[in-house]
């Protein structure tokens, strides 16, 4: 049995899913209650694609985008705001969910070059446990022997829906017809991936009818009784 007083410095555990699945929240949520740091994964992309789109580079052109990403130091840090992402020793985070940055990640996140090196550094951070490690292919790519694994899954409207309630207040927030729409194209995507499916290991945890405090504690309860 795991819990916040027993956890050990080597416990890694992966929670995968797709856009919009509420595995970043939950996360959160599961980290918080372990007394685990957390990563999201999915923050470091976004970090190349904010250094590109400042570099005015085309995010498309897979050997500028690598040589970029391979001149970047990114690291997570603790803060008094909680966890965050510093790029060459400025902090980012705050920058990750400008609508530029959530369009341009989408493309850096298919070049090969840019995974290999991010997926380099997700593991050498993961060494330094306990962690919650959140992404598309962290079971499957990143930590394969991680102590558990969690893949969340969730309807493309649930999805949208979830994606368009956190961004309606923003600037340029899209109409929930557009995130539907993008989140169906990203999904697309990921899924000529094969590293972007549920590790064959993984607890498949489908969070329709379920809000990201009851997500995480059904993901509480099966580490503890693991």
């Amino acid at each position: 049995m795991v819990t916040r007083d027993t956890v050990t410095p080597h416990l890694t555990i992966a929670i995968d899913g797709p856009v919009a699945s509420g595995k970043s929240t939950v996360g959160r949520i599961v980290a918080q209650e372990l007394g685990c740091r957390v990563l999201d994964t999915g923050w470091m992309y976004r970090a190349i694609a904010y250094a590109g789109l400042n570099a005015q580079l085309d995010l498309n052109d897979q050997d500028e985008m690598t040589r970029l990403a391979e001149r970047l130091t990114i690291k997570l840090v603790e803060s008094k705001r909680g966890e965050r992402l510093l790029v060459n020793g400025n902090d980012v985070t705050d920058q990750l969910h400008d609508s530029r940055v959530e369009q341009g990640v989408v493309p850096v996140a298919a070049i090969r070059g840019v995974r290999r090196l991010l997926v380099h550094q997700q593991r050498s951070i993961a060494t330094d446990g306990p962690i919650v490690m959140v992404g598309r292919d962290i079971g499957t790519m990143v930590i394969p022997d991680a102590t558990i694994k969690f893949y969340l899954i969730a309807s493309p409207e649930t999805r949208a829906k979830r994606r368009y309630e956190e961004r309606k207040n923003t600037p340029d927030s899209p109409s929930y017809d557009d995130v539907l729409e993008r989140l169906v194209h990203r999904d697309k995507i990921d899924s000529q991936r094969a590293e972007s499916h549920p590790a064959d290991d993984a607890v498949i945890i489908d969070s329709d009818s379920l809000d990201a405090s009851e997500t995480a504690r059904r993901i509480i309860d099966l580490i503890e009784d693991a």
